[in-house]
């Protein structure tokens, strides 16, 4: 749900482009020509879209299309972006590049509806959604717009990643080509807002001090400053600030109805099940490329429900799922070789943009090339994937693979991990307070770091409220390649707690240090996140219908973390470590039930949170080997 920078530059006066962006502009403005135009839909409502069209005229181009909610801009005729569409080399491909405001944005009329569900039916003809708003752009798109191809396609990030999905629903016949990359597939778990019942804090409660509702007519972006934390030590501030209902009575002032709604829903409602798109994922006509990135800290389960959906329905055209070493959107930009402290050993994004990007859309469009197809077998692949640890990229027929077997990692007696079970039953605890959180980062910064998947854990299995597993140094490499099926035994003396649990990979002593070193970090034993999930407890029965422990009671807990494609390589070691807060990541459980958005600063109390582990039916996560 990132908010673009587009919608914070678009209307930015004064600002003086770089060499590079000047050059940028000029070659586009030597190539394309743009129009503006208000496309009526069919309730009347017109919305604002660009249209960049190149100059050459000798062949017809297909569309491509984009539709978001953070500003077409700039805006005026004269005024251009500095590259249009998704790459500089989809830009020198050639396309008729278009974009539009959605409705309620900006130029575009009618009334914005945050996270807009889509409509299971329609009361009469004039009635809409964002999938007939999608048709009836396309429809006139390709009746008005000169030299076009007839064929259409469309694509975005984050937001609009969102809406390129509803160009999914309910296709028109010219829609050929949908890339959704880190679409919101599900906002309310998973994606954005809520985890398994846990809040996103400190990602909504920036993102909402910016993204606003509308005031008045259709207007160009206003500007505006970003929310002055008063402080680089986000962890402080949000500890500051109380109880999570504070943020309206200290900052927000009840300003932005959407954020409002959010928290009037922390529960998985008809509110959130009626905006998750994988249910309607039916009947998908056009081809489909799910991008995401394995670093996303905002939407990294979107592209993976989404994906899973049309396979579940049965694609009616090639549907391939793309994911790489990438934080949120990074695929889109820069070369893509390293995040945080990880090195990739190659140019992943731009390998992306050029090498599966640009294909998929010059095949399903123009008619050239042979898209994705590649290998002995000339197939399109159903995943194509960056293998971390290995540092490769893999194409698998089916995903996760064939030749991956679901196998138990235990917690054991002593912070043992193991495949080959537990042992003697028994359990582990510590002291939960919510009034001392466990961080996400070990230093002063943000409060969701878009790098945070990344971050070394040593800090973290240093703390007495952190639980430690761990293997033996491995002899072989290990590769897990699917979904991280959590099944925890816990109790707790509260009546309710979160679980967070995190899949570490623990490098060796002798792993060597990047060169040059300019943060000097050490990667011997570095504890690189490789997967993180919070749990809210009281969710542990139903996401929809909370329930409360019952103090000391044993109760289990089973959820599914987000799919990897890692390799722990022979020396590395396998962790695990389970914590009750990832602060201010998510927001702090007051581990006494009530309505966590309304709780008072007296609900929040210590709990003695304590995992089983061995026996029959200890703690274990379950992952799919490769064998």
């Amino acid at each position: 749900m990132c908010l673009s920078g587009a919608v914070l530059l678009a209307q930015a006066p004064g600002q003086n482009p770089s060499e590079e962006t000047k050059r940028q502009i000029e070659y586009t403005r030597s190539h394309y020509t743009k129009y503006e135009y208000r496309i009526p839909m069919r309730d009347g409502v017109r919305l604002f879209t660009v249209v960049y069209a190149p100059k050459d005229r000798s062949v017809q181009y297909p569309i491509v299309m984009q539709r978001t909610p953070y500003s077409v801009g700039p805006y005026g005729i004269d005024n251009y972006r500095p590259v249009v569409g998704p790459s500089e080399a989809a830009e020198k491909e050639g396309f008729i590049f278009a974009y539009q405001d959605v409705r309620g944005r900006y130029l575009s009329e009618g009334t914005f509806v945050d996270v807009p569900p889509r409509k299971v039916s329609l009361n009469g003809p004039k009635d809409h959604d964002e999938a007939t708003d999608t048709y009836d752009t396309v429809d006139w798109l390709v009746k008005n717009v000169p030299n076009n191809n007839g064929r259409v396609g469309m694509w975005g990030i984050s937001y609009p990643g969102f809406f390129a999905a509803f160009g999914l629903m309910g296709a028109h016949p010219a829609m050929k080509a949908v890339s959704p990359q880190a679409p919101m597939g599900d906002v309310g778990n998973g994606d954005d807002a809520y985890h398994n019942g846990g809040f996103h804090l400190a990602a909504n409660f920036g993102f909402y001090s910016a993204f606003r509702p509308r005031k008045g007519d259709p207007a160009r972006p206003e500007p505006f400053n970003r929310f002055d934390y008063g402080t680089p030590d986000q962890y402080d501030f949000f500890l500051q600030m109380g109880p999570l209902s504070n943020a309206n009575a200290l900052y927000l002032h009840n300003e932005n109805t959407y954020f409002n709604d959010i928290l009037a829903h922390p529960n998985y409602d008809d509110f959130w099940q009626s905006r998750a798109q994988a249910p309607h994922m039916k009947n998908v006509t056009p081809a489909a490329l799910f991008v995401g990135g394995w670093f996303d800290a905002e939407d990294l389960a979107g592209p993976l429900k989404l994906f899973r959906a049309v396979e579940k329905d049965g694609a009616r055209a090639p549907n391939t799922l793309i994911m790489g070493p990438w934080l949120h959107g990074g695929w889109s930009r820069g070369e893509g070789r390293t995040l945080g402290d990880l090195n990739f050993a190659s140019k992943t994004a731009e390998f992306f943009r050029e090498q599966i990007e640009l294909p998929f859309f010059v095949q399903n469009l123009k008619g050239k090339g042979d898209g994705l197809k590649k290998g002995p077998d000339n197939s399109i692949p159903k995943a194509w994937l960056f293998e971390t640890g290995t540092n490769e990229w893999r194409r698998f027929a089916s995903w996760p693979p064939s030749n991956a077997s679901l196998r138990s990692l235990h917690l054991g007696v002593g912070g043992k991990l193991s495949f080959t079970g537990g042992g003697a039953a028994g359990f582990d605890e510590y002291v939960s307070d919510p009034d001392k959180p466990v961080p996400v980062l070990a230093g002063i910064g943000a409060g969701m770091p878009g790098d945070y998947m990344t971050y070394d854990q040593r800090f973290a299995s240093r703390r007495p409220d952190v639980l430690v597993y761990q293997t033996e140094p491995l002899d072989h490499d290990v590769t897990i390649a699917g979904p991280i099926k959590v099944a925890l035994k816990v109790a707790t003396t509260g009546t309710d707690s979160d679980f967070v649990v995190k899949l570490v990979d623990v490098y060796p002593g002798d792993y060597p240090n990047p060169d040059p070193n300019p943060t000097r970090v050490q990667m011997g034993g570095y504890e690189q996140l490789v997967r993180g999930e919070p749990f809210r407890g009281k969710f542990r029965n139903s996401l929809a219908k909370p329930e409360p422990f019952s103090p000391g009671k044993a109760a289990n807990i089973e959820f599914d973390m987000p799919d990897i494609c890692h390799t722990f390589r022979p020396g590395h070691r396998i962790m695990v470590q389970i914590q009750s807060s990832w602060f201010p990541l998510v927001d702090r459980n007051p581990q006494t039930f009530v309505d966590i958005p309304s709780a008072k600063a007296s609900d929040f109390v210590k709990a003695t949170e304590r995992v089983y582990r061995g026996g029959s039916d200890g703690s274990q996560l379950r992952v799919y080997v490769v064998e």
